[in-house]
C-alpha cells in the first residue's frame, strides 16, 4: 500500500476496514426508510417496494399496484425517522437523497414495473471532509483493470442504494451436465409470480443464464456468509461438474437442480423477458415453485461501510460478520 493510501484510509472516517459489511437482515434494527417525496412532502414509503439492479448507471425498479403510476422524473429520501403519507419531511432527518429518470416501463403479470436511472445522489453518511477524502480516493485508486470505476456523483449514488441492506442469494445454473453457483444481490421480487434478477453484461454467470433461460435461486444461512464471497469469483467462471460445488443431495422438483448446502429458501426460476443498461442484463422471471427450508432460517445480507460508519456513530446497534 503506498503512503498516499495509507494516508487517504486514515483520513477517509471509515470505522471498518472492508467495504461491504454482511449480517442477518432478520435482526437488523433500526435500518432506513426510502420515502417517494414531492417537494419535501411523503407520498409513498417505498422501502420494501423497490429493486437495486444496477450500478453503472445506478438502476432501481418499483413494481406498481394495479392503477398505480409513478413519474417520469422522482426523487427518494432516505430517513432513519417513521413518516406517514403527506408528511413533510424535516431536513435535519434527511440522511440521503436521489433523483432517478424514468427508462423503461414493462409488464410483470397484473404488475406494471417502472425501471429508473439515477441523475444525482447526495448523503450525509460521512462528514464533508471525509466525503471528501474518500472521493478523492476513488479517483486515485479505484481506476484498475477489471474494476468498474464509478466516476463523480456515482459513487455516492452507489453508497446510497446500499445504504438499504441487500439480501445476498446463490444462483445455480446448469446446462449439459455441467454447474456453476455464483452469488448475487441485484434482485429482488416483483410481485407474487415475477421476479428480477441483474448480472454483468460479458460476465461467464450472465451468459449462461442467459442460454439456460433458468435457474434456482437460494436464499443462504448467514452463517455461510465467508463461504458465499468466496463463491463470487465464480462469476467469470465456465460450468463444471457439480462435484465442484458445496451442493446438498436435494434437488429442485421441478428444474432438478441441486439445492446448496447452506440454502434455507429457494425459488424455481424461468426467465420470461430482459434487456441491457449499461452494464448490467436486467432479466425478468416466472417463479413456477419456492420453499422454505427452515422455520427462523435469517437472510444474509450487506450494506455499504459509509453507511455503517453512520450507524456505529449514532450508536446504532449491528450485527456484522466480520471477516
Amino acid at each position: 500500500m503506498t503512503p498516499v493510501k495509507k494516508l487517504l484510509n486514515k483520513l477517509n472516517g471509515l470505522h471498518y476496514a472492508r467495504e461491504y459489511l454482511c449480517f442477518d437482515n432478520d435482526v437488523f434494527s433500526h435500518p432506513l426508510h426510502v420515502y417517494l417525496v414531492s417537494e419535501l412532502q411523503t407520498v409513498k414509503d417505498i422501502t420494501n417496494q423497490h429493486l437495486f439492479l444496477g450500478y453503472a448507471p445506478l438502476v432501481f425498479a418499483i413494481p406498481a399496484e394495479p392503477g398505480e403510476e409513478f413519474a417520469e422524473q422522482i426523487r427518494l429520501i432516505f430517513s432513519n425517522e417513521n413518516y406517514e403519507p403527506g408528511n413533510k419531511i424535516l431536513v435535519k432527518d434527511i440522511i440521503a437523497a436521489l433523483d432517478l429518470k424514468i427508462i423503461k416501463k414493462g409488464d410483470a403479470g397484473n404488475k406494471t414495473i417502472f425501471y429508473y436511472e439515477g441523475l444525482k445522489g447526495i448523503h450525509f453518511f460521512l462528514s464533508p471532509f471525509h466525503r471528501f477524502i474518500n472521493n478523492l480516493n476513488n479517483q486515485l485508486f479505484n481506476k484498475r483493470p477489471g474494476n468498474v470505476f464509478l466516476n463523480n456523483n456515482l459513487y455516492k449514488q452507489v453508497q446510497i442504494a446500499y445504504s438499504i441492506p441487500r439480501i445476498i442469494s446463490t444462483i445455480t445454473v446448469s446446462d449439459n451436465g455441467l454447474f456453476n453457483l455464483f452469488p448475487a444481490d441485484l434482485h429482488g421480487s416483483a410481485g407474487i409470480e415475477h421476479y428480477l434478477i441483474s448480472l454483468r453484461v460479458g460476465g461467464s454467470a450472465c451468459e449462461q443464464v442467459i442460454r439456460a433461460g433458468k435457474l434456482l435461486l437460494a436464499g443462504v444461512e448467514p452463517v455461510a456468509y465467508k463461504t458465499v464471497y468466496a463463491l463470487g469469483k465464480n462469476h467469470m467462471m465456465a460450468l463444471r461438474p457439480e462435484e465442484n460445488f458445496p451442493f446438498s443431495q436435494s434437488l429442485s422438483p421441478n428444474l432438478h437442480l441441486p439445492l446448496p448446502e447452506f440454502a434455507v429458501r429457494y425459488k424455481e426460476l424461468l426467465m420470461v423477458d430482459s434487456f441491457t443498461k449499461g452494464i448490467h442484463h436486467i432479466m425478468l422471471f416466472k417463479t413456477i415453485h419456492e420453499k422454505t427450508l427452515q422455520t427462523e432460517p435469517g437472510t444474509l445480507a450487506h450494506i455499504h461501510n459509509s453507511y455503517a460508519s453512520w450507524r456505529f456513530k449514532k450508536n446504532l446497534q449491528s450485527n456484522y460478520l466480520l471477516f
